[in-house]
């Protein structure tokens, strides 16, 4: 019998990294938001082992594998349903909805918590987002107060009730810009000052608000994200707008989805704050 995990699709909009020698304590602090789309990974019966992935490769997939060493014989179906390396997290709800889908079929007996460790190492090791996963596992506006695997870091998630517009104009190489010892510095610092703001104040304004003075600090907006950042802001029907970390990609928060729709801004997806989180079938 068939069994698939939805886990959703996270942006986060400011960040400190914390770095670990240990895997599972590796991670940073930070806030985001999780969306209504996501990955969705299905397991069925096989007499050999198939992996169908709808985008990008399965390098995520072949890491969760090997840290759980399985060699039984079945089905992957995964449905990205985000742009993969551009600030949604995708990579990480790839490895986060695989070991849960996977330790409900084969009957592993696994904690959620266990899987989300799993997970969350396959991410370190592959360089990844080090908050994706235990962000994914909240639910609406997610704030990271801790470091960590599920488990080891800590999480608060607060319900909103908002519509999103989002477009990327293409990827960030994640890896490249966390392991920079001089751009982790910057992120950190500016992460850290906002991040000590937002807990003092969590609302979905201080979110927006501290998100973008975030990434003009750390210097990573191209000419496309700030011209769109700028458009979005110019709109005082729309809450706020800023860059997804790590992704040459756009968020803006509006309370009504016609708000979205009515700007002119092609090829602008819309979507809605996830109160939900993850979802079993």
């Amino acid at each position: 019998m068939s069994n698939s995990v939805f886990v959703p699709g996270h942006i986060t909009g400011f960040f400190t990294i914390e770095n670990h020698e240990i895997k599972l304590k590796n991670g940073s602090c930070g806030a985001g938001f999780l969306l209504s789309k996501g990955v969705k990974t299905t397991i069925s019966p096989c007499d050999k082992l198939i992996i169908d992935v709808n985008q990008g490769d399965k390098t995520v997939i072949d890491e969760v594998l090997s840290i759980l060493e399985i060699d039984t014989n079945f089905k992957i179906t995964q449905d990205i349903q985000l742009p993969i390396g551009a600030g949604f997290g995708t990579s990480a709800a790839s490895a986060l909805s695989l070991t849960l889908a996977l330790n409900e079929f084969l009957n592993l007996g696994y904690s959620d918590e266990l899987c989300g460790q799993i997970a969350h190492m396959a991410e370190v090791d592959l360089g990844g987002g080090l908050g994706d996963v235990i962000a994914q596992t909240g639910k609406g506006l997610v704030l990271r107060t801790k470091p960590g695997a599920p488990g080891i870091g800590e999480i608060k998630s607060f319900n909103e009730n908002v519509f999103i517009g989002w477009k990327t104009f293409g990827r960030i190489d994640t890896s490249s810009v966390i392991r920079d010892s001089h751009q982790k510095e910057v992120i950190t610092s500016a992460g850290g000052k906002y991040l000590g703001l937002f807990e003092d104040d969590p609302s979905v304004e201080n979110f927006l608000d501290f998100s973008l003075k975030f990434s003009q600090d750390i210097g990573l907006m191209s000419d496309e994200v700030k011209n769109l950042i700028d458009y979005f802001n110019s709109s005082s029907d729309i809450l706020g707008s800023s860059m997804a970390m790590l992704g040459n990609t756009v968020f803006a928060f509006a309370y009504d989805e016609d708000v979205l729709k009515n700007l002119n801004v092609e090829n602008l997806n819309i979507d809605e704050l996830n109160n939900i989180g993850i979802v079993y079938d």
